[in-house]
């Protein structure tokens, strides 16, 4: 399954794998993600929902000079509060996942919410060079989701829905700019790659796209 603000965007991709279902969200509308989160349960029906990815995000360029409240709040809201909410909507249909799969300890397998995060979210590599590129709203935001990533993996390990923060790479999208050196297929290759191999050591982590551990 995969989701748009407008489920128009990906019709193409039905065309393409009729397998797949397209499911309208926009993850900044509470309406929208309870309309979601119905039609996805029904489509999943008993079996729940083995994996949730939550990739919305923004980019908002503010330095110290342009900041503002408003950019904060709208950036914080894509991309921290809004992935804490999708998964608390979907938590049904994970927790249905898990509960089908006891005892065949944590992963995508059973049950697992991946936050796609940033290496711009980390604070310890927010320094020297590291501190070249500058983005009060897209840090802090990406720094709060690891933090969210973290508290839903506290909450979640008893019922065995592993949790995770994802950096994808620097990747050639409408974000990222033609000058990133990965192209959308190589980082969708490893991030499915490293997303198909965690278990229960990677619960409440922060790894990339190669499966390497990032400071926090």
């Amino acid at each position: 399954m995969c989701t748009a603000r407008s489920s128009q965007e990906l019709q193409e991709i039905t065309r393409s794998f009729p397998g797949v279902h397209v499911v309208a969200l926009d993850v900044v509308s509470q309406p929208s993600i309870h309309s979601a989160s119905e039609e996805v349960a029904s489509i999943v029906g008993t079996e729940g929902l083995n994996c949730l990815i939550n990739n919305a995000a923004i980019n908002i360029s503010t330095d110290l000079n342009t900041v503002t409240g408003d950019a904060m709040m709208k950036t914080f809201e894509s991309n921290a509060v809004a992935p804490l909410l999708v998964t608390k909507a979907f938590l049904p249909q994970l927790r249905a996942a898990a509960a089908a799969q006891k005892n065949t300890g944590m992963g995508v397998h059973r049950a697992a919410v991946i936050n796609v995060s940033s290496t711009l979210g980390s604070i310890q590599l927010n320094w020297g060079d590291g501190a070249q590129f500058k983005s009060y709203a897209y840090r802090t935001s990406k720094s709060a989701l690891n933090m969210v990533t973290r508290c839903l993996a506290t909450d979640l390990e008893a019922e065995g829905i592993l949790c995770l923060a994802l950096h994808p790479g620097w990747v050639r999208t409408d974000m990222g700019g033609p000058q990133a050196p990965l192209s959308p297929e190589e980082s969708i290759s490893s991030v499915l790659s490293v997303i198909s191999s965690v278990t229960e050591k990677d619960h409440g982590g922060f790894l990339d796209y190669t499966g390497n551990t990032l400071p926090w």
